[in-house]
């Protein structure tokens, strides 16, 4: 008789498992519970952001670009332009275009942060493209040696090597990089404005297009060391000023002694 009341309290061998399964069950539930209530949250807001930005694309920018932004005779296509694209042509003044030209024109921004923001959002959710850098990216604290190195090989020829930028074929030109954001600078080099190459990550790392902005920012905050810089013309401009100016006034200084003596 003992033995048989052992057996009748003996727990079934499955019942642990049951209940262990019945645990994990409420705690999932609930996990799913609150962190789809976060998500429909975030992504309410990140919808609402892109409604806005639609709205302000119809008003401001279909025009040239297309509703579905397939682009016009007027404005090339939006598509896979992505976030980065639209924050560096909107957050710099140059779109809208106050007219047609041989490039866009540098000018106070149309919209505030917020609305850009939005614009960016929208032209993003249709169609694939680079995103807005993440701010670690921006913070100028890389290596300034290898950005200098990378920004001489990819980029002097046409900013000049500190930066100050200099003319191109057809009326358009190489803007100079002083007082320009990070952001913008990271933008560029990922999207590739006006006549601007694409410098995507297999050109230039993330990392190596840091040090290039710590390159940009060191030289922005720093004098040169050689004095006058000239405009920062290069060794061309400044030599043919030393030819010109320098020699000039030792001909006219050998004339004058000359004409005095007799």
């Amino acid at each position: 008789m003992a033995r048989k009341g052992s057996t009748a309290n003996r727990r079934h061998p499955l019942a642990t498992v049951a209940l262990i399964a019945i645990g994990l069950m409420f705690t999932g539930g609930a996990y799913t519970l609150f962190s789809g209530t976060a998500t429909a949250e975030t992504s309410t807001a990140s919808q609402t952001t892109i409604d806005e930005g639609k709205k302000l694309f119809a008003a401001n920018c279909a025009s040239c670009h297309g509703l579905d932004l397939q682009g016009t005779g007027a404005g090339p296509s939006l598509l896979g332009v992505g976030a980065a694209s639209v924050d560096f042509q909107v957050g710099t003044g140059r779109m809208p275009m106050a007219m047609q030209g041989p490039q866009a024109m540098e000018k106070a921004p149309q919209f505030t942060a917020e609305d850009t923001e939005a614009l960016a959002a929208y032209v993003a959710s249709l169609s694939p493209g680079p995103a807005v850098p993440d701010e670690s990216l921006l913070d100028a604290k890389g290596d300034a040696s290898n950005g200098a190195e990378l920004f001489r090989i990819n980029c002097a020829m046409c900013h000049n090597v500190a930066g100050a930028g200099g003319a191109l074929t057809e009326g358009k030109f190489a803007p100079a990089l002083t007082g320009v954001a990070a952001v913008h600078i990271y933008e560029a080099m990922v999207t590739g404005p006006q006549n601007m190459p694409v410098f995507n990550d297999k050109n230039l790392s993330p990392e190596d297009k840091r040090d290039v902005i710590t390159y940009l920012k060191y030289i922005e905050k720093n004098p040169s060391p050689g004095g006058y810089e000239l405009g920062s013309l290069g060794p061309v401009a400044e030599g043919l000023f030393v030819w010109i100016f320098g020699l000039g006034a030792i001909v006219a200084l050998t004339v004058w002694l000359t004409a005095k003596s007799n």
